[in-house]
C-alpha cells in the first residue's frame, strides 16, 4: 500500500543560500596512488546516482600541501557537474581522512539553514531541478555546469518533518526498485537454465 506524501508548505531558496558550494582538492597533476597512502579520494568514478559513494574503489594518496584541506565528513554531499546526467550524492562517513577530486563539487548544508542533506540530495536529483541544471549546462561532446548556476538553483524547502517523510518513501522506493531487479535478474537466470537444459535434453551444443 502506497501513501503520497503531500507538501503543505515551501520556501525556496538559491542553494547558495542553504549550503556551501566548493571546488574539490587542488591536485598539481595527476592524483599519484599510494597503497599505503593516509587520505582517500572520492572522485567521478566511484560516485553512483543510486548506491552513492563507493569507498572501496576511491584511491588512497598523500597530500603535498601543508594548509590543512576541508576533510569530507558525514552529511556533506558531492555533486558531479560533467556527463549527461547531474547528480549529487549525500555522504555516510567516510572510513578515515578524505577529500573529492578536482572535478566535483562539494557542498555542506549551513548548520542553520533547517535543510537535511539527504533531502537536498535527493531534490538535485529530481526532475524540476534537473531541467534547471541541463537548461544551464554547457559544451558540445560532454554537458558540464559551472559553479555559478549551482549556486543559483532553486531549492523548495519544506518544513522538516516533510523532509524525513520524502526521504523515507524515496529510500523505500529504492530499496523496492533493487528487490525487483534482483527478482528480474533470478528469472532470468531459471529461464536461461531451463533452456539450456532442455537443449542438451536434445543432443545440442549448450556452450
Amino acid at each position: 500500500m502506497y501513501h503520497c506524501v503531500i507538501v503543505i508548505d515551501a520556501v525556496l531558496f538559491r542553494l547558495s543560500e542553504i549550503a556551501q558550494i566548493q571546488g574539490g582538492y587542488p591536485f598539481r597533476g595527476p592524483i599519484n596512488e599510494a597503497a599505503d597512502g593516509s587520505v582517500l579520494v572520492a572522485q567521478m568514478k566511484d560516485v553512483d546516482p543510486v548506491g552513492g559513494m563507493r569507498w572501496a574503489s576511491a584511491v588512497r594518496t598523500d597530500l603535498q600541501s601543508r594548509k590543512e584541506p576541508d576533510w569530507l565528513q558525514v552529511g556533506d554531499i558531492l555533486f558531479v557537474p560533467r556527463g549527461n546526467h547531474f547528480f549529487a550524492a549525500s555522504l555516510d562517513c567516510p572510513p578515515g581522512r578524505a577529500v573529492c577530486g578536482p572535478h566535483l563539487f562539494h557542498l555542506r548544508v549551513n548548520p542553520n539553514a533547517g535543510v537535511l542533506s539527504e533531502f537536498l540530495a535527493w531534490q538535485i536529483n529530481q526532475r524540476p531541478v534537473q531541467r534547471q541544471l541541463h537548461a544551464a549546462a554547457e559544451g558540445s561532446s560532454q554537458l558540464s555546469i559551472r559553479r555559478g548556476e549551482i549556486e543559483n538553483l532553486k531549492i523548495a524547502v519544506p518544513a522538516a518533518e516533510q523532509q524525513r517523510r520524502i526521504i523515507s518513501l524515496a529510500s523505500t522506493a529504492m530499496r523496492e526498485r533493487q528487490l525487483l531487479q534482483q527478482l528480474i535478474k533470478n528469472r532470468e537466470q531459471e529461464i536461461a537454465a531451463l533452456a539450456n537444459a532442455l537443449a542438451g535434453a536434445a543432443g545440442l551444443d549448450t556452450n
